[in-house]
C-alpha cells in the first residue's frame, strides 16, 4: 500500500519514526511536509500534500501531522472525498475506519507519545470498513459534500 505522510515543523520528530515504522512493515511512503523540525513550515501545506495526494489516488491512504492535529486535520476535510480523522487514541484510529472510512488519520506530536502514535498508525491499516449502516452514513457524508463543495 502506498502511503503519504506529511507534517508541518512542529510534527517532524515523530513523522521521521513513523515512516520508518511503516517502511519496516513494507508500506511504501510518500514523504512531505516539514524538512525539518527547526524551521518553521504551515500545517497547511502540509495538509495540502496528504490530502491531494489521497484525493488524486497517488496515495491509498494518509497520515496528517502536526502539533495538535487541529489545524492539519481542517485542512484535509476542506477536499470533497477527504475523511480525515483527528484521533487521540488507538480506539480512534480503529473505529475511524470501521465506522467512517476515514482515508487520512491526523494527530499531534504535542499530544500524543510515541506508542500511542504507532497504535494509532496500526490500527488504522489494520482495520476495514464495515459496511452496511455505516456505509448509509459515509453516503450521507458524501451528499452533504454535493450539496456544499462548489468544485470537485
Amino acid at each position: 500500500m502506498i502511503v503519504s505522510i506529511a507534517s508541518d515543523h512542529a510534527g517532524y520528530e515523530l513523522r521521521q519514526k513513523v515512516i520508518k515504522h511503516l517502511e519496516e512493515k513494507g508500506f511504501e511512503v510518500l514523504d512531505g511536509g516539514a524538512p525539518n523540525g527547526t524551521d518553521s513550515f504551515s500545517y497547511v501545506d502540509a495538509g495540502i500534500k496528504v490530502a491531494e495526494d489521497v484525493k488524486s489516488g497517488r496515495a491509498e491512504r494518509g497520515i496528517a501531522i502536526c502539533g495538535t492535529g487541529i489545524g492539519i486535520s481542517l485542512v484535509c476535510n476542506k477536499y470533497k472525498g477527504i475523511r480525515c480523522a483527528l484521533c487521540s487514541n488507538e480506539f480512534m484510529a480503529k473505529m475511524c475506519r470501521q465506522h467512517n472510512d476515514a482515508n487520512i488519520l491526523a494527530f499531534g506530536e504535542r499530544v500524543v507519545g510515541l506508542g500511542v502514535a504507532l497504535g494509532m498508525v496500526d490500527a488504522f491499516f489494520e482495520e476495514e470498513f464495515q459496511g452496511g449502516r455505516h456505509a448509509d452514513r459515509v453516503n450521507g457524508i458524501r451528499a452533504v459534500e454535493d450539496r456544499n463543495f462548489k468544485q470537485d
